[in-house]
């Protein structure tokens, strides 16, 4: 599938809500305000980027195509699981020492994204709406099981599980058809709708849009079936209000889009850093848009060419980056030398 400006915009901006949603996350506690926006952004921008990569998915199953995205996703989760444990530890932070199947905060998406790769090569061979439903299902159901948890990242994966499976089913006509005016009006309403109904709600437990609790660890353990499925509702009308304001034209913003594994691999050390010096203090709507600008630089920073230079090892386990820059060099080089002899 060749590159869309849609979907890369899409990407971009997801990923720098991903950025700034952890960046405010700390100031939650004492502003009701704030909470609500960090709660508002959570509602929607991980099951919209699941999507995203549902959309992409190929599905084939074979063993070349498993052990490519073994390369592609568990390697770079046991490196930088490795990496994150010795930042923390460097920070002094109490949690550093961690299992390598339970994820150190971030990095659950990868280890899920994989396994929701061989969830599809099962879930694609049935009917769409019954696939769906089982997705659904399951989802569900697993809140009623206190062991799924953290550990293998099992209650993100399966309670996530429906939005990689949709993306993958639906295709580019259906997605453009949220650009629609009438669309974009509805979508309206129904951010607005969300948005004041998290500030006016009583204390709504974040834990429900995290996805990595069960019911009993939630304070629902008979009824949470009920909020789960209202979350999922929740969460499909806002993916789909926010994805119909995103631009279809490219920009030269756009190719950042591209580069959003990076973002979400490396952010977290300027993250953690800033969450354990207390670098920011947040007391009014300036220093919010401040923390957006600051988050927006970390996007742009980490999507740059030098990062990808040192980082592509590691997180593709490749160095075309490195070889495009050498090759271009050296043929500068030898144009240089023709034009002197």
């Amino acid at each position: 599938m060749g590159r869309n400006a849609y979907f890369d915009n899409a990407k971009l901006v997801l990923i720098f809500l991903v950025v700034f949603g952890h960046m405010i996350q700390p100031f939650t506690s004492g502003s009701h305000w704030i909470t609500t926006l960090y709660m508002w952004i959570y509602t929607f921008h991980m099951p919209a980027f699941i999507f995203l990569a549902g959309f992409f998915a190929k599905g084939l199953g074979n063993k070349k195509y498993i052990m490519n995205l073994a390369k592609k996703l568990l390697l770079p989760y046991l490196i930088f699981q490795a990496l994150y444990s010795g930042y923390y530890f460097f920070l002094g932070q109490s949690d550093w020492q961690t299992g390598i199947f339970y994820p150190h905060w971030a990095l659950w998406f990868l280890f899920s994204l994989f396994s929701w790769h061989l969830l599809l090569y099962f879930f694609k061979r049935m009917p769409a709406m019954l696939s769906m439903a089982v997705a659904i299902g399951v989802g569900l159901l697993v809140g009623y099981f206190g062991e799924i948890g953290h550990t293998f990242s099992l209650s993100r994966t399966f309670v996530f599980f429906p939005f990689f499976l949709i993306g993958y089913w639906l295709t580019k006509d259906h997605v453009m058809f949220l650009k629609r005016r009438s669309i974009r009006f509805a979508s309206v309403i129904v951010m607005t709708f969300v948005a004041a109904a998290i500030y006016i709600a009583p204390e709504f437990n974040s834990g429900w849009l995290l996805a990595s609790e069960s019911y009993i660890d939630l304070g629902l353990p008979e009824l949470g079936i009920i909020a789960r499925l209202l979350v999922y509702v929740t969460a499909a009308a806002m993916a789909m209000s926010v994805l119909a304001w995103v631009p279809s034209k490219e920009s030269k913003l756009t190719r950042l889009g591209t580069q959003t594994l990076y973002v979400y691999l490396l952010h977290g050390f300027f993250v953690q850093f800033f969450r354990e010096t207390n670098l920011f203090e947040v007391n009014g709507v300036v220093d919010i848009i401040g923390l957006a600008v600051i988050a927006a630089t970390i996007v742009l920073l980490l999507s740059s060419k030098p990062v990808q230079l040192v980082s592509q090892p590691i997180i593709e386990g490749k160095v075309s980056v490195m070889r495009s820059l050498f090759g271009h060099s050296n043929k500068k080089n030898q144009h240089n030398q023709n034009l002197h002899t």
